[in-house]
Order: structure tokens, then C-alpha cells, then sequence
């Protein structure tokens, strides 16, 4: 039997919105399966999907740059140890300097990044890098970035405080719709253009809940399939960025792909990365630390 800790039944239950002897109860009967106790869990009560993928749990900023001519440009990810150090002007402009670096230069991948001659500096990424550590004390990494290059469209971006970033190839429309999308894109989060981009695996996930579902509500065996195919349709509008409601329909109904085709557009491509998407936070009780180092005096 897999033991499970505090912590997995602390992260099961912000993913689900459950108590806590629920999720721990689906984690010991899971064997400590994070996943399968999910889902469970969503069948049994119908609980949301799992937001974890889009839960701010590192520090830093989110930068972006567009060249003038609009064709060229990047988005890129810069992550730093606490809060204080985020909003330090040093920092800020690193990072601004290492989404212009990208969109002007090209580089392969982090590794062949950190050897260009960055922007608006002496020196390459890398040291600049070092430098900044040195100088803040802080632990500071470039963690990703996107570049496009187009040649029939044009780039929009769009910055939601320093903390979610967007970049987006679009053609048709004017410079306000290409902000309009991206600011959609920051509020709503969609996984990707359509249905095709979405991960297969998502959407069986999606498809056996719903029959499970069905099933443990008692509706009967003909329907289930029906249930199940309405259910993955309404997941895909509501992760597709066309299929999503634009955020500032007048009618409250409009949907992306309708916007798109009134203004004779289309979406070609695009990129959003929230801070800490994806990493792991240490959470600190300094309570405990204090209180440690206490009894550890006294003895």
C-alpha cells in the first residue's frame, strides 16, 4: 500500500475543490494514484477538471517583444526565488532584453540562448545572467520562450501585469482585434486553436468520465454514448480558442470563430505562458523553523 502523505491530500483536494477525508479516502483507495483518485473523484461528484496546470506556483515575469515592422517577435519566461526580486527593475529588464535577444536572434533552444549577445547589453545571455545573480542574490533561470516569424500575418501581444503573457500570429483585422484575441487568450486560457490541437488523451479522459457518470446516475446503456459525445463536446468549446465565447461579446454569445469570420481573419498560431506553470513551489513554515531552532538551543 502506497502511503499517502498530507500533501498529496492537500494537492488533491485544491485540484478537485473537495474535503479533505474525501480526497484522502480516494487517494488510499487509488493506492496513492494521484490521477486515478481524481477521477474518482470527478465521477462521483462531478467535480471540475484538475486546474494545476495553470496554478502560479514559481516567481518572475512573463515578457514579450514585437519588432517594428510587426513580422517578428517572442514571448519568453524569465524565474526568479520570491516576489521582491520579481519587481526589481534589473530583473524586469533582463527579462525584456531576453524576449527581444530571442525574437531578433533566433537561437535553438535555452542552451544555445545562453551564448547570444544580449540586447540592449555587453555580454552574452549567460553573463548577464551571472551578473544579475551576483548583484540580486537570487537564483535566476530563463525557462522558456516561443518565437514566431510570420510572412502572410501579422503579431499582437499582450501582457496581464508581468505575470501571464501572450503572443499571437493572426491575419485579416486590424491592431485592435489583434489585441482583443490576445487579451481573450490571457483571460480564457485555451489549450489551442481547435479540437485538433487538443491532446487525444484529454479527451478520452473527458469521454469516460461522462459515461461513468451516466452510468452511476442511472441513465440507461442506449444513451450512454450520446451523454458522453455531448459532454466532450462542450469540454472542446470550452478549451478550443475558437469555440470559446469572445470575452467581450456584446450578445454574451459570440464565439471566437464567429468574431474571426466578421472581421474576415483567422488565428494562426499562438503562445501563453503563466508564471510558474508547472513548478513546484516549496512552501516555508517558519513557524515550525523558529520553534525548531528553540528546542534545539534548549537542549
Amino acid at each position: 500500500m502506497a502511503e499517502v502523505t498530507a500533501s498529496m491530500v492537500k494537492e488533491l483536494r485544491e485540484a478537485t475543490g473537495l474535503g479533505m477525508m474525501e480526497c484522502k479516502k480516494a487517494l488510499v483507495e487509488a493506492n496513492g494514484d494521484f490521477k486515478i483518485a481524481e477521477e474518482q473523484l470527478r465521477i462521483k461528484s462531478g467535480a471540475k477538471a484538475s486546474k494545476a496546470s495553470s496554478r502560479v506556483t514559481a516567481e518572475g515575469v512573463v515578457s514579450t517583444f514585437i519588432a517594428a515592422d510587426g513580422k517578428t517577435g517572442a514571448v519568453a519566461e524569465v524565474n526568479c526565488e520570491t516576489d521582491f526580486v520579481a519587481k526589481n527593475d534589473d530583473f524586469v529588464a533582463f527579462a525584456k532584453n531576453v524576449a527581444e535577444t530571442v525574437a531578433k536572434n533566433d537561437p535553438a533552444d535555452i542552451a544555445a540562448l545562453a551564448d547570444v549577445a544580449i540586447a540592449n547589453g555587453s555580454g552574452s545571455v549567460e553573463e548577464t545572467r551571472k551578473a544579475l545573480v551576483m548583484k540580486l542574490g537570487e537564483n535566476i533561470t530563463v525557462r522558456r520562450f516561443e518565437r514566431y516569424a510570420t510572412t502572410t500575418g501579422k503579431l499582437s501581444s499582450y501582457l496581464h501585469g508581468s505575470k501571464i503573457g501572450v503572443l499571437l500570429d493572426y491575419t485579416g483585422g486590424d491592431e485592435t482585434l489583434g489585441r482583443d484575441l490576445s487579451m481573450h487568450i490571457a483571460a480564457s486560457k485555451p489549450k489551442s486553436i481547435d479540437a485538433s490541437g487538443v491532446n487525444p488523451t484529454e479527451i478520452e479522459t473527458e469521454r469516460r468520465i461522462a459515461i461513468e457518470k451516466a452510468k452511476e446516475s442511472g441513465k440507461p446503456e442506449a444513451m450512454l454514448e450520446k451523454i458522453a459525445e455531448g459532454t466532450v463536446q462542450k469540454f472542446l468549446k470550452e478549451v478550443t480558442l475558437l469555440g470559446q465565447v469572445f470575452v467581450k461579446a456584446e450578445d454574451g454569445k459570440q464565439t471566437i470563430e464567429q468574431l474571426l469570420k466578421s472581421k474576415g481573419a483567422s488565428v494562426t498560431a499562438f503562445q501563453m505562458f503563466v508564471v510558474g506553470e508547472g513548478i513546484e513551489k516549496k512552501v516555508e513554515d517558519y513557524a515550525a523553523e523558529v520553534a525548531a531552532a528553540a528546542a534545539a538551543a534548549q537542549v
